[in-house]
């Protein structure tokens, strides 16, 4: 099962493989900035990917229009659209 490491000093969390970003962070009880309720509207959910960004799921055409009109790095996701497929070190601002 895949691995969810983080740049801050937090335990890492296993989680099956598919899951969706946003729902395994919730589940680990960690904070996930959000006012649409991984709807893919707000764009408040991004997490920066630190380590294994090829072991996400390929941006989808919601991801790639969030992306675009919120001007966001390459190094980060919008974790309602994205699922983990393998082992990934992340950081938000917000923790």
């Amino acid at each position: 099962m895949p691995v969810i490491s983080f740049k801050k000093n937090m335990p890492a969390v296993e989680v099956p493989a598919d899951t969706v970003l946003m729902t395994a962070l919730l589940d680990a009880g960690l904070p996930v900035a959000s006012s649409c309720d991984g709807d893919g509207v707000c764009a408040k959910c991004k997490i920066i990917i630190v380590e294994g960004k090829e072991n996400l799921s390929a941006e989808n055409d919601t991801e790639n229009f969030l992306r675009e009109k919120n001007g966001l790095s390459s190094d980060v996701r919008i974790s309602c659209q994205t699922r983990i497929q393998g082992n990934i070190t992340v950081d938000a601002t917000y923790w």
